[in-house]
């Protein structure tokens, strides 16, 4: 299959080592990876933080980079649900205000190629394990986006226990945001930092040696605490837990 990476903005500027994973994970089961040069943010930071105008001609520049891709795929819940719940009425207010007439339908057409990383694997490929290696004690956190938006289920929990060498240890409150949500932490920081409290004590109760999720939004809150606290639990997107292999587990034990 050809399939088209939307890195994202966030992942692109601050985790690049996500999209390599996913290219690994994606190539090694036989797919064709293409990277649209000229892909940018979905529009989620502008949307939800009030700047709508801002926001819109960015649906147009996502549907021009990828509505010839025969399936799409994105490392982060947050953004593929952004499209899904906003892309439709974004894309008929610009027909209605004189822009691109075409829009909604071109919308339309693309959004059900669209699909988050694990939700591709185990969803549209039918798949749980994906040839990996990766010999470590791991806990999963289930991002809101992920867990209410997509409804992943338990889809990347399945993938991770199908790993050779992990041993996936369950969290408590699993259900449970970590405080993060784009600018909340932000404006609303207090509340933001009790809420990651609350999760940092469920990670570290686990004694697993790191923490996954669908999201480097979340890890990277989730991360941040952590190394203030110099926990020694390590943060990683589930992309790069899949991309291991033994050749890639030989070369970090020798760091």
């Amino acid at each position: 299959m050809r399939v088209a990476l939307f890195i994202t903005c966030y992942n692109d500027a601050l985790f690049p080592e996500t999209g390599k994973a996913v290219v690994r994970v994606l190539e090694r089961l036989g797919h064709t990876v293409e990277f649209p040069a000229g892909q940018t943010c979905c529009g989620q930071m502008h949307w939800n933080t009030g700047y709508q105008d801002e926001a819109l001609p960015l649906v147009a520049r996502f549907v021009e980079q990828f509505e010839s891709a025969e399936a799409v795929v994105s490392p982060s819940s947050s953004c593929v649900a952004m499209m899904r719940e906003h892309y439709a009425l974004m894309a008929e207010r610009i027909a209605r205000e004189g822009g691109d007439a075409s829009l909604p339908e071109r919308v339309a057409a693309l959004l059900p190629r669209v699909w988050e990383f694990t939700e591709f694997l185990t969803k549209k490929l039918g798949l749980t394990d994906v040839g990996a290696y990766y010999p470590h004690r791991v806990t999963y956190h289930a991002s809101c986006h992920g867990l209410r938006s997509l409804e992943l289920g338990d889809g990347p929990e399945r993938l991770l226990k199908a790993v050779r060498g992990l041993e996936l240890v369950e969290i408590e409150r699993r259900e449970q945001c970590c405080g993060f949500g784009g600018t909340f932490a932000v404006k609303n920081a207090d509340v933001s930092s009790a809420m990651l409290e609350e999760k940092l004590e469920s990670v570290l109760k686990t004694g697993a040696e790191e923490c996954t999720a669908c999201d480097n939004s979340c890890l990277m809150h989730i991360g941040g605490a952590l190394h203030r606290m110099q926990a020694g639990v390590r943060t990683r997107h589930i992309a790069e837990i899949l991309a291991g292999d033994e050749a890639s587990a030989d070369f970090e034990g020798a760091q």
